[in-house]
């Protein structure tokens, strides 16, 4: 299959090529990047930095300095709110009742005391938002991720998160809403949400880079990671017993410790 995608799709650019394996170190970063197709993908992520530049990035940027922030946050959980019924058969899918329950009561109360999403009274009620799509379905099923991909316009992702992109848009019940504009003002105002929110992280991560594309494909990978195991860390050995601040201080039976110096 690479092959034939490096043949067919590629052309010219031809593939990446594994190092030689007398350089393990870099074999395994070769491994992790998974990224077999990069010459293709460096020439798509080149022209979605342009587009970003000329055309994204200055709307995003006034769009951040001309709206207030508590407008933007409406905005935001309005379209986060328009995903729910996805997130919901996400969860459900992965097996996730707990997840889905909390995912039904945010829709049904934001939908309605929230005033159709736009403030997230649920939220402030304790009930966390948490994002649910069909590749991290996919990841909970045992599907690896595949290749890594630069989608063109739409950004980094893999064949897995290529393939719930799909299907996530054909679960939609708003996808097969007939009144098309507000599928694309939909489409539109999610990119520049997301574009916004980033800003100022984007522009940190490319100033710190020696090289963007390969500091963005890490940052996407390490986010999805994160996502498909619901931001749980891994366990960690007990560490030692330290001090409190209470016993530096003398006990109630009258032990001298050492106190802090006096001012």
């Amino acid at each position: 299959m690479v092959v034939l995608l490096c043949a067919g799709v590629v052309g010219p650019l031809g593939c990446a090529t594994a190092p030689q394996t007398e350089d393990p170190e870099s074999l395994a970063a070769f491994e992790r990047a998974n990224d077999p197709l990069e010459p293709f993908n460096r020439a798509v992520f080149a022209v979605n930095i342009a587009a970003d530049r000329f055309i994204l990035k200055p709307v995003a940027y006034v769009y951040k300095e001309a709206v207030p922030v508590p407008v933007r946050d409406m905005v935001s959980n309005f379209l986060h709110n328009l995903r729910s019924p996805v997130i919901l058969l996400n969860a459900l899918l992965q097996g996730d009742v707990e997840h889905a329950g909390t995912t039904a009561l945010r829709f049904s109360v934001n939908s309605t005391l929230g005033f159709a999403g736009i403030v997230d009274l649920a939220g402030e009620f304790g009930i966390v938002r948490r994002n649910e799509d069909f590749g991290q379905t996919l990841a909970v099923w045992g599907v690896g991720e595949g290749l890594y991909l630069m989608l063109p316009l739409l950004g980094p992702s893999n064949a897995r998160d290529a393939v719930g992109r799909v299907a996530d848009y054909f679960s939609d019940p708003l996808t097969y809403l007939r009144y098309e504009k507000f599928g694309y003002s939909r489409f539109g105002a999610n990119i520049i949400d997301v574009r916004a929110r980033n800003y100022d992280l984007l522009n940190d991560v490319e100033r710190a880079s020696v090289d963007f594309y390969a500091a963005v494909r890490s940052l996407y990978g390490q986010n999805r990671r994160d996502a498909i195991a619901n931001g749980a860390e891994a366990e960690l050995p007990p560490l030692p017993e330290i001090p409190g601040e209470e016993d530096d201080f003398e006990d109630e039976e009258g032990q001298e410790r050492d106190r802090p110096p006096t001012r």
